[in-house]
């Protein structure tokens, strides 16, 4: 059964824009909130997204592709 628009809770999830060392890049990449802020700030955020990544390439059969950088929706550039 389809949920009702608005019914997620609200940070759940922080979203990141990552790019590849191919010059690709992927939009919105969901992590979940628990995992951020502390002492390392965003920095888990490499690690669940590279994890994803591995999974994803050893479905499709393929390399992992290699993460240049990763910025998160909505931050200020430093």
């Amino acid at each position: 059964m389809p949920k009702k628009p608005g019914t997620n809770p609200k940070g759940e999830f922080a979203f990141f824009n990552v790019l590849y060392e191919d010059g690709s890049q992927r939009s919105n990449r969901r992590v979940p909130s628990e995992l951020l802020g502390g002492l390392e700030g965003d920095e888990p955020a490499r690690a669940f997204i590279v994890e994803q990544d591995r999974e994803i390439a050893e479905k499709g059969g393929r390399p992992p592709p290699v993460i240049k950088s990763i910025s998160r929706v909505g931050a200020k550039k430093k």
